[in-house]
């Protein structure tokens, strides 16, 4: 075409596309076309009753739309013009294949007599695959545009550019900061879509609509006999009648064999135009079609069933399919099954009492939904409800308040009522509802109350005989262990049935193995940890469930952060977040982890959000390991800008709930900090006491990580009493552990506190005023040997935060570097950097960009707040940027 335009010959191009694919579209970009700038370009659409137009000699670019609505006299004329061409003639003419009068023949019967200097093409034009959907999702719901919204949108629309746009123009005035696949489904039929299909079914003759309606009551592509079943029409009728909705594209052939809606959208606005009692006997006959097919599916015949007025035969459908899914892992395939049929008011209590249960299992197995809460809610207080049903009920209601809704109080309370209505009835029930009581990360309870929880469940199992009961006892045994330091931990959680028979049993297994990563990995066993993550994971995807699999996910988030592989990690919790939005217990992992994050690179207000906002659970609603430890970064975020009286309370309400569950492990993301706090507010005895109790808590427990934060603790401690000698060599214990584990950005921190505190000591006096004089060549000796080797210890900090991303912590230590190199390695003067940002200024538009102020900057850099803000109009000045946000694009990467 570009040759032609250039006039070097004649060119045709037919653009082939059913309608909604974009003909129009790509016309109007072709007349954009570089190539086509000055020369004459013509805008042709078929019988639009326009003038037929005169391209002018020489090169011109004719664009003829809707070919397959020209006349017999356009379709002549057209004819006339490309058998004989003026040289640089560039023709383009779009059409849709599915109304074209004589099939694959745009201009009609007998063919065009192209002359040979002419060159003839077919462009096809093709539906948009997902990712192409997920872009134009993305451009107008932004991040609202959920994974399975995309996938819902391309399933419904079959990926037809129009379709799309029009669901996304309903979507987008949507509520809700995300956008679902009920959401897409609620949208309902683009007027464009169902006038289209409307009235090329309206074209046929009435004898030929009854297998439309078919295809629109199945909703799917079906094979020529079942389809035919369905409409009710013999052979002979039923095949003139499918030729005719092929040749009407009314129908299309899907697959090989295979007919129904090119559009899947398509299906409802015609069911919805089928007269009711036709409709109604459609569905009967479509249930029966469908009931013949192996596999049976269930659901779709449930759908049928319903619609055809079929009660009793729908209920019995509807629990064969929520069976059939749940034994093949698809939970939530279930689960939404099962709502929309307890949510309708005329199934009986029997029936209640028999599907409830399935529910619910899927339900606690699956991932949330507050709908299954509510229906549950609804459904355990019907006093026709029998009580061993009754408690089975709560039990699951209780598993999911707590483990997914987050509201554990209200979970316990269920749990505590579910044992007593089940310990007569139910006794293998009552002892699962005992032992997810055991569990210890919650704020209620006590270590003493979980562990008589758990001693009760064992016994009602082992007296039960049930392998699903002891399993479910030895699950939770097992995390429970390995929270506590228990030295038979590792035996336990080797004895976790992965490869009964029994699938109850493989998914208590698999849980036990993720809860059991997750403690671990608080204790500070990475390797194992790991390697117990990788089990758990890949036994929850063999068996389906997604619940533990989401765990898992959290799980590993806190891993790498611990680790130090943050490359990529503040992605990585923001999509583990975005899909754990509905259960705040599972998004409470990537909430902290993003929090600290943020912190470590300067930007507090977002870490305050990250860890308070943005959907963050409160401490009430969150495992105690976590609030701990979100607890801590809080903390320290208050002492960063000199708050003491905020960073001593958050430390003694955050120090009194470890202290009355009694895990001393959980305090090692919070001690360093807490004792911080109340050393610098003054409250140097309870600093002490908290240590104290902090290493005697820990007596007898394998717990490297919490042994490390007890030996950071004594060097903070006495740091702040003013004892630096002591706290350098402490600091330095505390690093070498923190080396071992291993955990970089703790090893980091304590490396920083020996090197902080050593230069501090080294510039005090060597003995007090009036004393007995002192060696002074020795001492200063000693002091220039430590000095170096601090110094040494502060530029290794500086690269290891650097190689973090750490950009507050690189730069608080790169401060203290400076005020006290060596004279000979500050060289004097100031270089000539013309346009080039300063070592100084560089660091200021870091933390700038990172969203921190000027005086927090100041204080970070131990500069005045006036001087900062030179250095970051300096630095917008000189990369050109256009905000201080701005500067993070444009100054070289902190990493």
């Amino acid at each position: 075409m570009r040759l032609a335009l250039a006039g070097n010959g004649s060119v045709l191009v037919f653009v082939e596309g059913a309608a909604g694919l974009g003909k129009s579209r790509l016309l109007a970009e072709l007349g954009g076309l570089p190539e086509a700038v000055g020369t004459p370009r013509v805008l042709w659409r078929c019988g639009a009753a326009e003038d037929r137009p005169d391209p002018a000699g020489g090169p011109a670019l004719l664009m003829v739309d809707d070919a397959h609505r020209a006349s017999p006299e356009e379709k002549q004329w057209l004819r006339r013009l490309l058998e004989e061409p003026r040289d640089g003639l560039a023709a383009v003419v779009a059409y849709r294949p599915e109304e074209l009068a004589t099939a694959g023949l745009p201009l009609g019967a007998p063919t065009v007599a192209y002359p040979p200097g002419l060159a003839v093409f077919r462009h096809r034009l093709r539906a948009w695959d997902v990712e192409r959907v997920r872009r134009a999702a993305a451009d107008i719901l932004g991040e609202r545009a959920t994974d399975e919204a995309v996938a819902r949108l391309h399933t419904c629309s079959g990926g037809v550019p129009q379709v799309v746009a029009d669901l996304l123009a309903a979507l987008r005035a949507g509520p809700g900061p995300r956008c679902t696949a009920a959401d897409v489904d609620a949208a309902g039929v683009p007027v464009r879509l169902a006038e289209l299909v409307l009235s090329r079914a309206d074209a046929l003759a009435a004898a030929h609509r009854p297998v439309v309606w078919a295809a629109a009551v199945l909703g799917e592509p079906a094979g020529r006999d079942e389809l035919l079943a369905v409409s009710g029409l013999d052979p002979a009728h039923g095949r003139d009648a499918l030729l005719a909705a092929l040749a009407g594209a009314v129908l299309t052939e899907v697959g090989e064999g295979r007919y129904g809606f090119a559009v899947r959208l398509a299906a409802p606005a015609v069911r919805e135009r089928v007269p009711g009692p036709v409709r109604q006997e459609l569905h009967e006959r479509a249930a029966r079609v469908l009931a013949r097919r192996q596999p049976v599916p269930w659901a779709e015949v449930a759908r049928h069933r319903k619609a055809a007025g079929r009660s009793r035969s729908w209920l019995r459908a509807v629990e064969k399919a929520a069976r059939a899914a749940a034994e093949a892992g698809r939970h939530q395939e279930a689960i939404g099954l099962l709502e929309r049929t307890l949510a309708v008011p005329e199934v009986s209590p029997a029936d209640r009492a028999r599907l409830a249960p399935l529910l619910a299992r899927s339900a606690v197995l699956g991932l949330r939904s507050d709908q299954t809460v509510n229906v549950l809610t609804q459904v355990v207080q019907d006093p026709a409800l029998p009580a061993e049903v009754r408690g089975e009920l709560r039990l699951d209601l209780g598993l999911m308040l707590c483990n997914q809704v987050g509201d554990l109080v209200a979970g316990a309370r269920e749990l505590e009522v579910a044992v007593g209505e089940l310990g007569e009835v139910r006794p293998t029930l009552a002892a699962r509802a005992m032992v997810a009581l055991a569990m210890p990360e919650w704020p209620t309870g006590t270590l003493a109350g979980h562990l008589e929880w758990l001693h009760k469940a064992a016994a009602l199992a082992r007296e039960s005989g049930n392998d699903v009961a002891r399993a479910a006892v030895a699950a939770n045994h097992a995390s429970l262990a390995v929270a506590c330091g228990d030295p038979r931990a590792r035996q336990l959680v080797a004895a976790l049935p992965v490869d009964s028979p029994q699938a109850g049993c493989r998914e208590h297994a698999a849980r036990g193995l993720c809860n059991a990563a997750d403690a671990a990995l608080w204790r500070g066993s990475y390797p194992w940890g790991e390697e117990l993550l990788a089990a758990g994971l890949d036994l929850a995807a063999r068996i389906g469930a997604p619940y533990t699999e989401q765990t898992a996910q959290g799980t590993r988030v806190l891993l790498d952060w611990w680790t130090g592989r943050w490359a990529g990690l503040a992605e990585r919790c923001e999509r583990f977040v975005a899909t754990a939005a509905d259960m705040p217990v599972l998004a409470a992992d990537g909430h902290m982890v993003r929090g600290m994050l943020a912190f470590a690179q300067g930007n507090w207000a977002e870490a305050v959000r990250w860890l308070t906002a943005l959907g963050a659970p409160s401490p009430e609603r969150t495992r105690l390991p976590l609030a701990a430890a979100t607890a801590g970064t809080l903390i320290r975020l208050a002492l960063v800008r000199d708050d003491l009286p905020a960073a001593a309370d958050q430390a003694r309400a955050a120090w009194s709930a470890v202290a009355n569950k009694g895990i001393w492990s959980w305090a090692a993301e919070l001690a360093p900090w807490a004792v911080e706090a109340l050393a610098r507010a003054g409250d140097t005895a309870a600093a002490r006491r908290m240590v104290t109790e902090f290493a005697e808590g820990l007596e007898g427990h394998e717990a490297s990580a919490a042994q490390a934060a007890v030996t950071w603790s004594r060097a903070a401690l006495e740091e702040c009493e003013g004892r630096r000698q002591e706290a350098a060599r402490t600091y330095r214990k505390a690093a070498a552990a923190y080396r071992t584990l291993p955990r970089p950005y703790a090893w980091a921190m304590t490396t920083e506190g020996a090197a902080r505190c050593s230069l501090a000591h080294a510039g005090e006096p060597s003995a007090p005023a009036g004393g007995p004089p002192a060696d002074t060549a020795a001492g200063a000796a000693e002091d220039g040997r430590g000095r170096a080797q601090a110094i040494a210890s502060l530029r290794h900090c500086v690269d290891a935060y650097t190689e973090l991303g750490a950009v507050y912590d690189a730069a608080r230590a790169r401060a203290l570097l400076r005020a006290h190199e060596p004279a000979e390695v500050r060289r004097p003067g100031r270089p000539a950097l013309h346009d080039q940002l300063s070592p100084r200024e560089r660091e200021v538009a870091e933390l700038a960009a990172r969203g921190m102020m000027n005086r927090e900057i100041a204080v970070v850099l131990h500069l005045s707040p006036r001087t900062v803000e030179q250095h970051v109009a300096r630095a917008i000045r000189k990369t050109g940027a256009l905000s201080r946000r701005d500067l993070f694009r444009t100054s070289p990467d902190p990493r």
